[in-house]
């Protein structure tokens, strides 16, 4: 979807505050043909993924990997080593890829095996954020229908002076 399709569907004047959504929406459709290098994101289980970058004819010194602000960018810079190439298939273009993180997605590590980058993500939910289970009557609170309050019957009237 282009960034004219996001915008004709989701007008930004119809939606207050959401600026920094509309403007993630149109960096992810400007990039949205930007294939190199090729990748995986594979789901390894529940909390944790894997990134997979094919970065053959890059060394480890070549790359570099950022997270900042809720991204992650891996930047490719090949050095050219006096190399005379007759044909030349294996791209070693600089290359910079970006990956927009969840909230609490922490990035573990990485390693360069065989011309897959592998950078490994997890999904870290702080204590207070995760769901819970609250037992019932474990406070001894009551409850009755009545509008009551220490026993007492409770009424309210209003007078045309609001006393």
């Amino acid at each position: 979807m282009t960034t004219q399709g996001v915008n004709t569907l989701f007008p930004r004047s119809a939606f207050v505050g959401f600026d920094h959504l509309f403007d993630e929406l149109d960096r992810v459709a400007r990039n949205a043909n930007d294939q190199y290098p090729p990748h995986n994101i594979v789901k390894v289980d529940e909390s944790r993924y894997l990134i997979e970058l094919a970065v053959a004819g890059f060394s480890r010194e070549e790359l570099d990997i950022i997270v900042k602000d809720r991204s992650l960018r891996v930047v490719g810079k090949h050095e050219n080593r006096g190399r005379d190439y007759i044909h030349r298939g294996i791209s070693t273009k600089r290359f910079e890829k970006n990956f927009r993180l969840s909230e609490y997605v922490q990035v573990n590590g990485a390693d360069l095996t065989d011309g897959i980058l592998a950078i490994e993500l997890e999904v870290v939910v702080p204590e207070e954020m995760r769901p819970r289970t609250i037992e019932i009557n474990s406070r001894g609170v009551t409850h009755d229908n009545t509008n009551t309050l220490n026993g007492e019957s409770e009424t309210h009237l209003l007078t045309e002076d609001g006393d």
